[in-house]
């Protein structure tokens, strides 16, 4: 059993030229996976503080501001267990490990997910994962992708490991591409989307595109294949925002097939006649969630000094949806 560490620390510096701003507001559009009440009970707690300062919530953040969020881990229990949960794994060394996480499996333990997790199996393969640091809540996982998507994860097994590839992240110089089916035939066959990904204020547990609030977000697109209502498309992340991909295809009109959050279970385009109505639904049959695969992931190893590039199979359900669109082609 390894022991997690019951908080993390995210400090934030506002740049010139941010105009003033309520803190619990700025925060809940700033620090991910949060919603208003949660930053609002970590601000009433004393866990969040401005140049040192304890502040109430309606504090205005300005320019220069140093802000510090503390914030538990719990409520989860102070041990993770083993479990016995096959993983498919594609790349291992001394110091690292690569998986292909399949569809409806969460990264790490957190609140309603405390068992089955990716870091439940790991922790039954192997007792070689990086050492939880201050700043982090899971040990090994370097970074994450939704629970729906499947694909290519980057294990650390030690911490030295794990914080080089981390800065790689941070540093925007991971290679990630993706797969996705996508609503509709693009006008382009190439492009990009550009738009700041903020927490939707009609609803705090999804995120939209937003002209003032939330953070940058970078994504191209390339069409490889398209259908007679759908694209196969690879994507590529300049950033890495949560729920980027889904959020972004969504924005331009072009939800991804299935999605049940972002508008791809909903028939985007015409299917006025029953029969086509009824094809769409039994494809919505085969893909029960969002049709997005993590497929490629480059980095430079930091131990063996060299880039290293994996691929993976597209899993069984988007090979059957992409089979059946291509049957009325």
């Amino acid at each position: 059993m390894v022991k997690i560490i019951t908080e993390k620390k995210i400090v934030i510096e506002i740049p010139e030229g941010k105009k003033k701003e309520r803190l619990d507001t700025f925060l809940t559009n700033s620090v991910e996976h949060s919603t208003r009440s949660r930053i609002q009970k970590l601000i009433k707690s004393g866990l969040v503080s401005v140049n040192d300062i304890v502040e109430k919530s309606n504090y205005q953040v300005v320019a220069g501001d140093k802000i510090l969020v503390r914030i538990p881990c719990s409520p989860r229990p102070e041990f993770t267990q083993a479990e016995d949960i096959p993983l498919d794994i594609i790349y291992e060394d001394e110091h690292l490990l690569i998986v292909n996480k399949a569809a409806g499996m969460v990264a790490h333990p957190a609140l309603g997910n405390q068992s089955g997790t990716l870091v439940n199996a790991l922790l039954h393969y192997t007792q070689k994962l990086s050492e939880l640091h201050e700043e982090e809540c899971r040990p090994g996982i370097v970074h994450r992708i939704d629970k729906e998507t499947s694909g290519l994860l980057l294990v650390a097994k030690d911490e030295w490991t794990h914080s080089q590839l981390a800065k790689q992240f941070s540093d925007h110089t991971i290679e990630r591409e993706y797969w996705a089916v996508a609503w509709g035939n693009f006008k382009e066959p190439t492009g990009e989307i550009i738009g700041n990904i903020a927490r939707s204020k009609k609803d705090r547990k999804i995120f939209t595109v937003s002209d003032i609030d939330g953070k940058h977000a970078h994504t191209f697109y390339e069409v490889l294949e398209e259908f007679e209502f759908a694209s196969l498309i690879k994507l590529n992340l300049k950033t890495g925002r949560t729920h980027q991909i889904r959020v972004h295809m969504n924005h331009v009109n072009h939800p991804l097939f299935g999605d049940p959050t972002y508008g791809g279970r909903r028939i985007v385009y015409g299917m006025e006649l029953a029969k086509m109505k009824s094809r769409v639904n039994n494809l919505l049959e085969i893909m029960q969630r969002q049709a997005l695969h993590a497929k490629t992931l480059g980095f430079y190893h930091p131990n063996k000094k060299e880039f290293m590039r994996f691929n993976s199979e597209l899993p069984d359900d988007m090979q059957q949806l992409i089979a059946k669109l291509k049957i009325n082609d």
